[in-house]
């Protein structure tokens, strides 16, 4: 029996994951992270070119993306349970952490535009439908093209200083004007890579919830999607 999906689309630093994390711990359900996966082909990709000694440029000018996909089989990239989630794994190992580093997040965007890299990270997600889990799902494309026919579509969004400053007090740093401006540029140029590339670009789904996050505090952005979600629970 396929499983129940709340599909939770939204920008860089619009707060997805950690929404869709508090969400499906609200429901009972696992909270399934896209991009985690797109870090790990990533981290897959700055490790095989390293292996080559070049380690400085972009993988993709290394190797073919049919190579690194090989190479993520081959050394055992998956999303594994791990309480009311999953966590990635690569060569036997957690790496959670290290594919939230910088060289991971530069390059992340790139990699994950091809199309190939795409298919191969969704037919994964699906696969864990399938099996029976009631997810919640965050990412760019999870409403448009991953699950198009999930239970309950939300699309986030922020301004981009409130998202910048999020993400820079995640940090543990001074969100002064000088940074934010950076983040906010950085954000920006991120907004428009995943917006206008050829292949899912990011939009909201046609049938999505829209929900600005800008003047909310965080558990009142969970609580309104928990409520959205409730009718879901009767569906069994």
């Amino acid at each position: 029996m396929r499983g129940r999906v709340v599909a939770i689309d939204g920008p860089s630093a619009s707060g997805k994951s950690s929404t869709a994390r508090a969400v499906a711990e609200e429901l009972g359900f696992a909270h399934l992270d896209s991009g985690a996966l797109y870090r790990g082909v990533t981290l897959v990709a700055l490790r095989e070119a390293a292996r080559r000694g070049r380690a400085h440029e972009d993988p993709l000018d290394v190797l073919e993306p049919e190579a690194i996909l090989r190479a993520a089989e081959d050394r055992g990239l998956m999303l594994q349970p791990d309480g009311a989630g999953f966590a990635a794994y690569l060569e036997g190992e957690p790496v959670d952490t290290e594919i939230r580093a910088g060289r991971v997040t530069g390059s992340v965007s790139a990699v994950s535009a091809v199309p190939v890299v795409r298919e191969w990270i969704n037919s994964r997600l699906r696969a864990m439908v399938r099996a029976g889990r009631d997810v919640v799902v965050d990412g760019r494309d999870i409403g448009t093209v991953v699950f198009p026919d999930a239970d309950l579509k939300v699309f986030l969004t922020a301004s981009p200083v409130v998202r910048a400053g999020r993400r820079i007090t995640q940090r543990g740093v001074d969100p002064d004007p000088q940074r934010l401006e950076a983040e906010a540029a950085a954000l920006a140029a991120r907004d428009h890579a995943d917006s206008t590339r050829p292949t899912a670009p990011l939009r909201p789904a046609d049938d999505a919830v829209l929900l600005d996050t800008t003047s909310l505090a965080f558990r009142e952005q969970v609580a309104r999607i928990v409520e959205l979600a409730r009718p879901l629970l009767a569906r069994r």
